[in-house]
């Protein structure tokens, strides 16, 4: 590999562009948006005795711990599916995944790691999906953080002299037990090596040190920085190193900033330590935005809404049309989450629906096939579901599913499939018949069947006005479009609520937030049962989603449908049960009895029948009500400060409640509030080091105090999944907060000086960046309609040419005549609008492009 060259962290750059020049003015927001999802592992190595793992991944950006996934027990092939969205620093370098094997009384166990650099993702700006071999954690290669360094070339002709002033550094790799490393600079140049002097216990150490040394001639050599920990017994530990050309610092005169500390790549070996350590199979995509004022995206969402509420017309292609027509497979979930928060935004994404229902509905179908394809009506009112629905799944399904989890009980139908095991008390066993294994089994189910229909069944007065809206509509269409079969418009209900929003959460709630952990296999095979009709190649029998219609679904990854799923329940006949399976009948009465509670149901849901004889409390709030953002159980630990939150609080576990206007506390959810610290006070919340408390979950929460004071409260999270997502939810809503700290201390302030850098100023600048825009992405999150219009653009500035194709090709389909083919003058108007917005929103972006920065003298990468 060559030498790869960087830019210093501190380099000022010009401005952007000329104001006048644009119709948009320049206060614009570049950001990064990844999408990563961690599918599975196989061919791992067994670490335990029993010659299996306990694996589990984390995912650090730039070495810092952003997520972690479940562990998955007693496997050397995990499945985790699951995916997350990240919002990071523009200047980010590279995404690291290490598998690890969890040990309950030991350290765990590091497995391998996947390492993607941002060029790697600039590569495939569609994404990357694919399998990628495990590689061997080398300590000389697990590098972090930067080097503050100013290097000139002083003197003239003969006498010239190389200086290099060592000033400080950040967020270096900890080494050591004690959560830091004794960090010191050494320095070579043309055979000559100097070092400065050691600072003990600290990854933000200050040095403020200059060594020179004289110039060769030529000035080929390379001037070498590296960065080491030193240690009283045993080697000294690398922590990165910065290569300069002394060719590139003659012709700058100087260079300063902060540089990036990159690994020793000195070792030929890494190829070679890969692939016995297994592989992981990822999909990732980077997508790298600038965002344009609003007022610049408004032609394009007005001529959006324009089009939703204009509605179909006869003899004529729509533009939505024209979207669907045109959108891949791979990108039609993306576009159909943007149009959704788009037009929620908007306050249309009732009649967004409506119109890509009768889109549907006016294709040929029969009743037995609709919306099973994924289709943008199916992906739009899949993405309603989530964005609107969540708190609503969480109310129905979070009380079986916690009951499932808890209990475990062995739950299975299949006779080919039981497990016979021994019962009895005091030393006197016997073994279990099938038959009694299998009826204990139906029980078990039955029991969790008819708790979670329940739940269904009497959640319509708590289902979200605007869902219940949406679905209405869609009952209303397709009754109109089926008048002779009237069971489909029950149907075409259930497929959207059940199959696509109900049924993957049964399965998988680890991936909708229902639990924490993924299940055991006992557990699942329950959940599996208990969601849907057949299981991978098998033919074993779910019992509630028999009355579920089939459909895929690209997000979460479904067992295949059953082939009897139509005839059974989800047709609303009442022949339901006729199954293949024979085993599947001691659920049969239970199953037939759903048929009618469903359809009742149902008919509530839409509000066709005046809702009537509801129990007491059946609407009763779900769960927190909107405006709390997040809450939990926090350790709000000891510090020398004097704040509200530490004088009250200190040393306590207490309840925290963030909400779009404060972050207040109380000893519990239903306690008077202690006090609170309002979000206009809040200045950052960012990460402690783990040396600080002992412990690697701690936030801190540094605010405003009322005398006018800065103070800190440092709250300890159980878990670095929990941590993130509280760091999320604060930078979040104090995004805009104009007094938030651009660097602040990850350490505390004990004794006279701060822990991390040693500083004895308590009010001085930090030690290290704030990470206000790194944030984890959650359905929960409020809209930004602007984001989306900018990622609609993106999306159909690359259609253009594909849009008008298919217009043609629709409107000859249709032995229409509007005009000669390819004639723009002929495209409807709609359409022609659409190509000049694009046009426009085209040349404000290129105008708002920055001009690239000189390339510095820096060598990041020397092999």
């Amino acid at each position: 590999m060559g030498a790869v060259r960087g830019a210093a962290g501190s380099r000022p750059r010009s401005a952007p562009f000329g104001s006048a020049r644009l119709r948009c003015p320049p206060a614009m927001a570049r950001r990064s948006a990844l999408s990563i999802r961690i599918v599975e592992g196989r061919n791992l190595p067994a670490k335990d005795i029993t010659g299996s793992s306990d694996p589990y991944c984390i995912v650090k950006i730039d070495d810092e711990a952003i997520i972690r996934t479940a562990t998955v027990w007693k496997t050397l092939s995990p499945f985790w599916g699951e995916e997350y969205e990240l919002q990071l620093q523009p200047g980010f370098h590279s995404i690291s995944i290490y598998v690890m094997d969890e040990d309950a009384l030991s350290r765990d166990d590091i497995i391998g790691k996947v390492c993607i650099t941002r060029d790697m993702l600039a590569e495939h700006p569609k994404g990357y999906s694919g399998w990628m071999s495990l590689s061997e954690v080398d300590p000389d290669e697990e590098v972090q953080g930067e080097i503050h360094l100013r290097v000139q070339v002083l003197g003239s002709q003969g006498s010239r002299r190389l200086r290099c002033s060592v000033l400080e550094a950040r967020d270096l790799a900890r080494k050591d037990r004690n959560g830091a490393s004794d960090p010191f600079v050494r320095l070579r140049y043309n055979g000559k090596t100097q070092e400065s002097t050691v600072v003990k216990k600290s990854c933000y150490p200050r040095w403020n040190e200059t060594f020179e040394f004289e110039l060769a001639e030529p000035a080929g050599e390379k001037l070498c920085v590296e960065v080491w920990d030193w240690d009283l017994v045993g080697r000294n530990d690398f922590l990165g190193k910065v290569v300069f050309s002394i060719q590139g610092l003659e012709a700058a005169g100087q260079e300063e900033g902060w540089f990036r500390l990159w690994p020793d790549k000195s070792k030929p070996t890494e190829h070679e330590r890969r692939g016995s350590l297994g592989s992981l199979q990822l999909q990732v995509k980077l997508r790298d935005e600038t965002v344009l004022p609003s007022h610049c995206y408004q032609p394009l969402v007005q001529l959006l809404c324009q089009e939703v509420k204009s509605g179909c017309q006869d003899g004529q292609v729509h533009l939505v049309t024209l979207l669907d027509e045109t959108t891949t497979a791979e990108c039609r979930q993306e576009v159909a989450i943007s149009l959704v928060k788009l037009f929620l935004g908007q306050g249309l994404v009732k009649e967004f629906l409506d119109l890509l229902f009768e889109l549907e509905l006016a294709k040929p179908c029969e009743p037995n096939t609709l919306f099973r394809s994924n289709s943008l009506a199916s992906k739009s009112m899949e993405s309603f579901l989530k964005v609107t629905g969540m708190p609503y799944l969480h109310f129905v399904l979070g009380p079986t599913i916690s009951r499932v989890f808890e209990e475990k009980k062995y739950v299975e139908l299949d006779p080919g499939k039981v497990e016979i095991k021994d019962v009895g008390c005091s030393g006197l066993h016997r073994v279990q018949t099938e038959g009694e294994v299998i009826e204990q089994g139906r029980q078990h189910l039955q029991s969790y069947l008819g708790e979670l229909l329940d739940a269904i069944v009497r959640s319509a007065p708590a289902c979200p006005p605007l869902i219940r809206a949406a679905f209405r509509q869609l009952f209303q269409r397709v009754g109109e479009r089926f008048p002779q079969h009237q069971h489909a418009k029950f149907v075409a209900v259930t497929s959207f609520l059940c199959l696509r929003f109900f049924s993957p959460a049964v399965m998988s709630p680890k991936l909708f937030q229902l639990r924490d952990a993924h299940a055991d296999a006992r557990t699942s095979r329950t959940l599996l049962l208990l969601a849907k009709v057949r299981q991978g190649r098998g033919h074993g029998t779910g019992a509630w989603a028999a009355w579920l219609p089939p459909a895929g679904d690209s997000r979460v990854t479904l067992p295949p449908r059953g082939p009897q799923a139509i005839q059974l329940v989800g047709n609303m006949e009442p022949a339901a049960g006729r199954a293949k399976e024979t085993w599947l009948s001691p659920l049969l009465p239970a199953l037939q009895q759903g048929t009618a509670r469903m359809r009742d149901f149902i008919t509530r849901l839409v509000g066709t029948e005046e809702d009537g004889g509801e129990e007491e409390g059946e609407g009763r709030p779900l769960g927190p009500p909107p405006a709390v953002v997040k809450e939990g159980l926090l350790l709000v630990h000891k510090t020398r400060g004097k704040g509200p939150l530490l004088a009250a609080a200190a040393g306590k576990k207490l309840h925290f409640c963030l909400t779009g206007e404060a972050l207040g506390f109380g000893k519990s959810p239903s306690a008077e509030r202690i006090g609170a610290i309002a979000l206009g006070d809040i200045l950052a919340a960012e990460k402690v080091e783990e040396k600080s408390f002992g412990s690697s979950h701690v936030m801190q929460v540094v605010y405003t105090a009322p005398g006018g004071q800065q103070e800190t409260a440092y709250l300890q999270c159980k878990c670095v999944n929990e941590l993130n997502q509280w760091l999320s939810a604060l930078r979040k809503v104090c995004g805009n907060n104009p007094r938030v700290l651009r660097s602040y201390h990850p350490g505390v302030f004990r004794g006279d000086k701060w822990s991390c850098c040693h500083q004895r100023d308590r009010t001085g600048l930090g030690c290290d960046r704030t990470r206000h825009g790194v944030t984890l992405q959650d359905w929960s999150d409020p809209l930004d309609p602007t984001v989306e219009a900018q990622r609609l653009f993106h999306h159909l500035q690359g259609l253009q040419g594909t849009l008008r194709e298919k217009y043609w090709e629709l409107l000859e389909s249709e032995d229409a005549q509007n005009g000669p083919r390819g004639d723009d003058a002929a495209l409807p108007e709609g359409l022609s609008r659409l190509f000049a917005v694009l046009g426009e929103l085209e040349s404000c972006h290129r105008r708002a492009q920055p001009p690239e920065p000189p390339a510095p003298a820096l060598l990041q990468l020397q092999t």
